[in-house]
């Protein structure tokens, strides 16, 4: 959750995919464009540190590294707090689906995770569905590092992959199912979308974790 925080304050106005304007920088070297994302009255917030991060001490690989952070933590925020939500109002899969148990071989049934708070039913999880999830993740980590607009590029770079080169994750996976226009307006609203979502599954979390750390009242409670 500090990577969130960390890549919202670093890279606050960050997107993914295209810059806007160029910003001026104070120091020796030229900084990277500034990002989209800024808006009124906040505008770009951070902006002399971005600037120091791809000018200074790094350059536009950097930038292109931070704003694609940020747009994979909001995505991640995103997904958690629809699977937050999904266990708070009880739309589990015992009460959406056919299924009961969670693992039948070791006797774990979902309406026994449902009855607890998200943190506490993480914890009897089976080390199996751990396994499933993170080979998930992996799946996707290892697809953006070795495709690049969703077209596999291979270890032809000195046997690098395409990911791991400067500036070489960006955040788009090449996915587009729809295949409608990216518009600099969408991916405005998925970085803002994003944005709100980490705020909002830190303050859910603290709120679990620490009883009265959040003085705002949830619907689910």
């Amino acid at each position: 959750m500090m990577k969130c925080i960390a890549a919202l304050l670093l890279a606050s106005g960050a997107n993914a995919f295209c810059p806007a304007t160029q910003s001026s920088s104070s120091s020796a070297l030229q900084a990277a464009a500034k990002p989209i994302g800024d808006l009124p009255p906040v505008g770009f917030f951070g902006e002399a540190v971005w600037n120091k991060l791809t000018g200074e001490w790094g350059s536009e690989d950097t930038g292109k590294f931070l704003r694609a952070a940020e747009l994979k933590h909001g995505r991640s925020a995103m997904l958690a707090t629809t699977g937050f939500l999904f266990h708070e109002f009880g739309w589990t899969l015992n009460n959406i689906s056919p299924h009961e148990y969670l693992s039948v071989s070791q006797g774990i049934k979902i309406a026994a995770l449902a009855a607890m708070a998200p943190l506490d039913s993480r914890n009897i999880v089976p080390a199996e569905g751990l396994a499933q999830m993170f080979t998930a993740i992996a799946v996707v980590e290892l697809y953006e590092l070795t495709h690049k607009g969703g077209k596999y590029q291979g270890f032809d770079n000195g046997g690098v992959a395409p990911g791991l080169q400067p500036g070489g994750l960006t955040g788009d996976l090449g996915w587009n199912p729809l295949n409608f226009d990216v518009t600099e307006e969408i991916q405005l609203k998925e970085l803002q979308n994003g944005r709100a979502a980490m705020i909002a599954i830190s303050a859910w979390v603290f709120h679990d974790a620490i009883p009265g750390s959040v003085p705002i009242p949830l619907p689910w409670k």
